[in-house]
C-alpha cells in the first residue's frame, strides 16, 4: 500500500477509514448489500465491456465465447442487482470457501518459508482458514452480516496500517 507523505493526509484518511468501519460494523446488513449491489454493478459493466469488444475478435470461435462470456457476466450482474439479499447469501458461502482456501494456502507457505515472517504467515493462516470454516459451517445464517462485518473489520485494519507504515518517498 502507498502511503501518503503528507501527515495531514493520512490522519483524514485513516479518519474516514475508521468512520467507514465503524458503519459497516454497526450496519452490516446495509454493508453488505451495498457491496453486493456494487459486485453486480461492477459484473454488468464487464459484460457489457465483453460484448462491445466483439468487433475486435478475427475468429468466429473468438466471438462466439467472447459473447457467452459476456451475456454471462451480463446476465448474473441484472441477477444481483434484481435479487441483492439473495445473492449475498451466494456470496457469503463463496467469500467462505475462499478464505478457507486461502489460509491452507498461507499454511502451506508458512510451512515451506524460511523467513522471519513465518509466524505471522502461519498466524494468519490459521485465522484465515478458521474464518473460513466458520462461514461455512454457519451459511447461510450468517448471510445477513458476514460479509458486512468482515469489510468493516478489514477496512480498520486498512486505516491503522495507514497511520503506523512509513510515509512513501518520491520517486527520483
Amino acid at each position: 500500500m502507498t502511503v501518503p507523505a503528507s501527515p495531514a493526509l493520512r490522519w483524514v484518511t485513516a479518519a474516514l477509514l475508521f468512520a467507514a468501519a465503524g458503519l459497516s460494523v454497526v450496519l452490516p446488513f446495509v454493508s453488505a448489500t451495498l457491496l453486493t449491489i456494487a459486485v453486480g454493478a461492477v459484473s454488468v459493466i464487464a459484460g457489457v465491456s465483453q460484448i462491445l469488444r466483439l468487433t475486435g475478435e478475427a475468429d468466429i470461435k473468438g466471438k462466439i465465447f467472447r459473447l457467452f462470456s459476456g451475456l454471462l457476466y451480463l446476465g448474473g450482474g441484472v441477477w444481483v442487482l434484481a435479487f441483492p439479499v439473495a445473492s449475498e447469501v451466494s456470496l457469503t458461502l463463496f467469500v467462505g470457501f475462499l478464505l478457507a482456501f486461502q489460509g491452507v494456502m498461507e499454511l502451506a507457505a508458512a510451512a515451506t518459508g524460511q523467513g522471519a515472517a513465518r509466524g505471522l504467515v502461519l498466524i494468519d493462516g490459521i485465522v484465515t482458514a478458521v474464518l473460513g470454516g466458520m462461514l461455512i459451517a454457519e451459511w447461510p445464517s450468517d448471510s445477513i452480516w458476514a460479509i458486512g462485518m468482515l469489510f468493516g473489520i478489514g477496512m480498520a485494519f486498512s486505516a491503522i496500517n495507514l497511520l503506523t507504515a512509513p510515509p512513501s518517498q518520491p520517486a527520483s
